[in-house]
């Protein structure tokens, strides 16, 4: 018995991860676009939680689950444009434009959430849809083929993001301006161009990263819902050292922390349920300090471009 309650937890724990990893794979590999041009967008948090609020607000009223989608994908593209004009256009400093950004998505969801709901409530999100065959095979057909669209989605997002950064002229594009935009500039790539179509782009999976938790992983919205997952999913780049399959092992690592705090309070694991949430977050600041002198970033994040500069 004792076999088979830990084979249980396990297969919980797992299944658990990789709904968890969701938001993650999709804010991250957002980020991962914006970075690889040359543009950090600290706002990611703020980003998900509009796009939460907006996406729950709509399934709430609408029961159209697509619906809801679409609608964080609109704020977050909305979000986008606005941090892409601060920071390529106008060339603010691009760490204050995206806190910026987080502060209004912020203090600007937590006011229409009381303005409009008033109180935590409850919808009916995305169910899990077992793939045939494959979710029919004994142990892992359960924890990886038995989720909601949305968790599909987001590990689909994987293979194809590599795909587009590695394999295509517009990921060479995107690389070129992220690490010598004079140079691109010269072969004619329109920098400004580049950076606001990566940095939409990211804002966009950030949408629907906030889309993916109020409707299909916890089916509510409540102020702060992400928690500060934005925020892991910028150091989860950093982590996977700009590359789709690094940040989906470190949205691997964070999830799986959160699964097991989570499941430690279910099995009665006698530990403050506030040292459990702090997990994620240590763990965050440990996995920065030991990568951030390992991988070379893109040599133009963080700088505004002029032409005519070198």
């Amino acid at each position: 018995m004792k076999d088979v309650i830990s084979l249980g937890v396990l297969g919980g724990i797992l299944t658990s991860m990789i709904r968890l990893a969701t938001p993650f794979l999709y804010a991250a590999i957002g980020e991962t676009f914006a970075q690889t041009s040359g543009v950090v967008n600290l706002g990611v948090d703020g980003i998900m939680l509009l796009s939460a609020y907006g996406a729950f607000y709509v399934a709430l009223n609408t029961g159209n689950l697509w619906l809801a989608l679409l609608t964080a994908a609109a704020i977050g593209l909305l979000m986008g444009l606005l941090m892409s004009f601060i920071s390529v256009t106008l060339k603010a400093e691009q760490g204050i434009s995206g806190i910026g950004l987080y502060m209004f998505g912020l203090g600007m969801s937590s006011l229409l959430f009381k303005i409009t709901i008033g109180t935590v409530k409850t919808i009916d999100g995305f169910q899990p849809v077992r793939i045939p065959l494959l979710g029919d095979i004994p142990g892992i057909g359960p924890i990886l083929f038995d989720h909601s669209l949305p968790v599909y989605g987001a590990f689909l997002l994987v293979p194809i993001a590599w795909w587009v950064l590695d394999k295509t002229t517009l990921g060479l594009k995107i690389k070129s301006v992220g690490q010598n935009p004079a140079a691109a500039d010269s072969l004619g790539i329109n920098v400004d161009r580049i950076r606001y179509f990566s940095v939409c782009l990211g804002a966009v999976l950030a949408g629907l990263a906030g889309a993916s938790l109020s409707t299909a992983l916890v089916d509510l919205f409540q102020d702060n819902l992400t928690a500060g997952q934005g925020f892991i999913a910028v150091a989860l780049v950093y982590f996977g050292g700009w590359n789709p399959w690094g940040v989906m092992g470190g949205a691997f690592l964070f999830s799986i922390v959160n699964s097991i705090q989570l499941w430690m309070q279910v099995i009665g694991v006698k530990i403050p349920s506030d040292v459990a949430v702090m997990l994620p977050y240590l763990l965050t600041i440990a996995a920065l300090m030991i990568t951030v002198n390992r991988v070379r970033q893109p040599a133009a994040l963080n700088k505004p471009f002029e032409r005519g500069e070198s």
